[in-house]
């Protein structure tokens, strides 16, 4: 049993202890009282600003322990044997893991992209080279390393599992068929004012049945289901709108394909690109998922990722999701929030941790393409990349892909490769 002394206990304290040592199977005791501490022998930790005789001593900033959310002077300093943040010159690992969990900096840095999103660009992690690292984890390793140092004994070789979630959106169902009259025409329309004649005759031979649907990739996601990943599908069900343009759910065949999917794969709601400013039309959604299905959604991804915290998690607490796949950038690749493992959203402003389980992505196929610009051999490189750092420290390799960039058309011509040597690392998790 790890004691720790503090000279107070705080909500923030207890989320971020529990990360680095209990989900480790540490298990670990707090006290507030300086004359029990000062007689334990074994594993003592003084996170405080108090001297004792014995025990590994680590000064805490007091982000940890404050109920206010404030700017601080952040650096980059070194800890044990990496790097960390120092807070107002007060270097604290502690600090900074639940700095980064907690998405502290998006509270505090407002700046946001043309879609009201906090960009990677603007994070600590992107300014100091650690995007692509689990770095919340190599904090925690680093610092239980530097007590191990310090009592020549081990505390834990405790190793989290490593798995490749499969995930996919679908924002629509179709690129050419089931289309409402009026939305063909119009398309058709465009089609000819830009000579695009390749798609104009791919149009034809859809609509003439000559050809698959380039946004029917379904079959391909429920062999990627039956060959035993654990696939996660996020479906827009949302009315009709400039940034939500999937099939009616009205179109009974839209219907029966959300059946169908789901009743092999686990499906989620797609919240759509509105409902992030009225919860009636979340709540609208979820209904719509629950009638087709007969199940009630428990997990999400939101449209466009447009994640702003603490309102749109509270949103999602208020109408039963339970986890949500949110947490991640469209403009680069890497870990929002430090880690690949799943963890519990904590409310900064009411300074409480909460029930919903949140699970971060690693890469999603229009950022190596689109954001990054990259080719397809760049791209095996990079999802490479993440997978050895999440096999290295365990967690969950979630990969975000969408229907439609797997049907070989509009620009995607063969990037399921890509997807398809993701799933190749099941077979390298140590």
């Amino acid at each position: 049993m790890l004691v720790v002394f503090v000279e107070e206990v705080s909500e923030r304290l207890i989320y971020t202890l529990d990360f680095i040592f209990r989900d480790r199977q540490i298990e670990y005791q707090i006290t507030n009282d300086p004359i029990y501490f000062n007689k334990l022998k074994g594993f003592k930790f003084n996170y405080s600003n108090r001297f004792f005789e014995s025990g590994v001593h680590i000064q805490p900033s007091d982000l940890i322990f404050s109920e206010e959310i404030k700017e601080y002077n952040i650096k980059k300093s070194l800890f044990y044997k990496l790097e960390c943040l120092s807070f107002d010159g007060v270097v604290d690992p502690i600090a900074s893991v639940f700095y980064l969990i907690s998405r502290y900096e998006e509270y505090i840095i407002l700046k946001r992209d043309n879609h009201d999103r906090f960009q990677a660009k603007n994070s600590l992690q992107y300014e100091y080279g650690w995007l692509k690292q689990c770095i919340c984890d190599r904090w925690c390793e680093d610092l239980i390393s530097f007590m191990e140092e310090e009592y020549k004994r081990a505390l834990s070789s405790f190793k989290f599992q490593t798995t490749i979630v499969p995930t996919f959106d679908v924002d629509n169902v179709r690129a050419l068929e089931w289309k409402e009259g009026v939305r063909t025409w119009v398309a058709i329309w465009k089609d000819r004012i830009s000579k695009d004649r390749d798609r104009l005759e791919l149009r034809q031979r859809v609509l003439n049945k000559e050809q698959k649907d380039p946004y029917d990739t379904f079959d391909y996601i429920l062999d990627i289901s039956h060959r035993g990943f654990d696939v996660k599908m996020f479906w827009l069900v949302g009315d009709f709108a400039k940034y939500d343009r999937n099939i009616s759910v009205n179109d009974i065949r839209h219907r029966s394909l959300i059946k169908k999917m789901s009743s092999q794969t686990t499906l989620g709601i797609h919240p759509s690109y509105k409902s992030n400013l009225s919860g009636y039309y979340l709540e609208k959604e979820i209904e719509r998922i629950e009638l087709i299905t007969s199940e009630r959604p428990m997990i999400s991804r939101q449209h466009y990722l447009k994640l702003n915290l603490p309102q749109t998690y509270r949103q999602l607490i208020h109408y039963g999701i339970l986890e949500d796949y949110t947490m991640g950038y469209a403009d680069e690749v890497g870990f929002r929030a430090g880690t690949a493992r799943p963890f519990y959203f904590f409310d900064l402003q009411k300074n409480h941790t909460t029930n919903l389980l949140v699970h971060s992505f690693a890469y999603m196929d229009r950022t190596l393409k689109d954001y990054l610009n990259l080719n397809k051999g760049e791209a095996f490189q990079i999802v490479e990349e993440l997978f050895r750092e999440i096999n290295a420290y365990g967690g969950e390799y979630i990969c975000l892909w969408h229907n439609e960039s797997l049907g070989n058309a509009f620009g995607w011509n063969g990037w399921s490769e890509v997807l398809e040597y993701t799933l190749t690392f099941k077979n390298e998790i140590h």
